[in-house]
């Protein structure tokens, strides 16, 4: 332009300085909802993915969003993977690309309660049935696999840290022509990855250890290059995309998701064998005691840790249980997990209470269940908080 442009005008069109030639140490957010293209038919060929680009953030891409995508997918041994706006879009995603009206799921009856929700609520309303079976009874499993349009089961449930033999179940879902797909949230991809197990689809809420610092809501899909495909014009219809930000400081946080995954372990170990001796506790839920039920399949799943969740039934039940949260200082009360801060919750009045009474004891959760999400305090500090709490009880 020859002209000295108007205020307005230059206030849009200036600062587009070259790309400098250094790289910088952090993947820049590019905060933007879509991109100027050089012609027409640039943009018709791009935005028809006949060739490599981004129009839309909005399920067409995003450079911020495709790093961490990147990564995702590297972690968990798969092609590809796809962000979204949280692990519920990113379950309801994945649930409605491989099922629709007519057809029959199968799912672990131990489930995160925002899915059991979604399954025993919301898609029933689109004409999708749920079977919810015993995950740990293979035969069960198999029995209701056949015709089944997927399979949907946690690597460590929701709230009471079961551990499902993801080998087993992998190998039903193959045998049966399934689409196996699994919440890899509690573990974390540093701990566990269950596509090496057979499944196909692998989904985490990156609110939680992925994010690692309470700040962010977001969720990722991990698959072949073909189902994320399936899932990204799923996504582009729905919407549910992840915000730039939120791909931006999930990198930041897997830079340091094997540090944590070690520190929240450890800690988790050493509350779980204090927990385990105290009179005022009735029974302590955590993959890495011997007398957990899955003990000898969670040596085999996740050999470099048993992760930082673990929940224990005070004795007393409801009342017990909310007592002791109450009596905490250190540790907060809250929803959520995966973070820097020691989160606890009394599972039947909060995560779980979607589930009435019966479904909560066939999925094993007590009365007096309470789930603690073990942060990255001082471990003896913690042990200091939670003794002196269950003395109030």
């Amino acid at each position: 332009m020859s002209e000295r442009p108007g205020f307005s005008t230059r206030a849009i069109h200036g600062g587009r300085a070259a790309r400098p030639e250094q790289e910088p140490a952090s993947v820049p957010i590019y905060q933007t909802s879509t991109f100027r293209f050089p012609s027409s038919e640039a943009y018709a060929e791009t935005i028809a993915f006949r060739r490599p680009g981004y129009t839309y953030t909005r399920g067409y891409g995003n450079p911020t969003l495709e790093a961490f995508e990147l990564v995702m997918a590297d972690l968990e041994g798969t092609e590809a993977a796809l962000s979204f706006a949280s692990g519920m879009a990113a379950i309801h995603t994945v649930v409605t690309t491989f099922a629709a009206a007519g057809d029959r799921i199968v799912a672990s009856r131990e489930l995160y309660g925002g899915t059991y929700s979604l399954f025993t609520r919301v898609l029933p309303r689109y004409g999708i049935s749920v079977e919810l079976v015993d995950p740990h009874d293979l035969a069960a499993v198999e029995a209701r696999l056949p015709g089944a349009a997927l399979f949907y089961v946690e690597t460590i449930a929701n709230p009471n840290v079961t551990v499902a033999d993801l080998a087993a179940l992998g190998a039903a879902c193959r045998r049966a022509g399934v689409v196996g797909v699994v919440d890899n949230t509690f573990a974390s991809p540093y701990l566990c990855n269950p596509a090496e197990h057979g499944f196909d689809v692998v989904l985490h809420s990156a609110t939680k250890y992925i994010g690692g610092h309470h700040d962010l809501i977001g969720g990722v899909a991990c698959a072949s290059a073909g189902h994320v495909a399936r899932l990204r014009a799923t996504v582009i219809d729905t919407g549910g995309t992840m915000a730039p930000l939120e791909a931006w400081l999930c990198l930041r946080g897997l830079m340091t998701l094997e540090l944590r995954m070690r520190r929240h372990s450890e800690s988790a170990q050493v509350l779980a064998e204090r927990l385990a001796a105290h009179p005022k506790v009735e029974r302590v839920h955590y993959p890495g005691l011997p007398q957990h039920p899955q003990h000898e399949v969670a040596e085999r799943l996740l050999p470099k840790g048993f992760g930082g969740m673990l929940a224990f039934e005070v004795r007393g039940g409801v009342e017990a249980g909310t007592t002791f949260c109450d009596a905490l200082e250190l540790a907060w009360i809250g929803a959520s997990l995966g973070g820097t801060h020691t989160l606890v919750g009394h599972a039947a009045s909060t995560t779980h209470r979607q589930m009435d009474p019966e479904a909560r004891r066939a999925a094993g959760i007590a009365d007096g269940l309470v789930r603690v999400s073990v942060g990255l305090e001082d471990v003896s500090d913690l042990v200091r908080d939670v003794e002196r709490a269950l003395e109030r009880v």
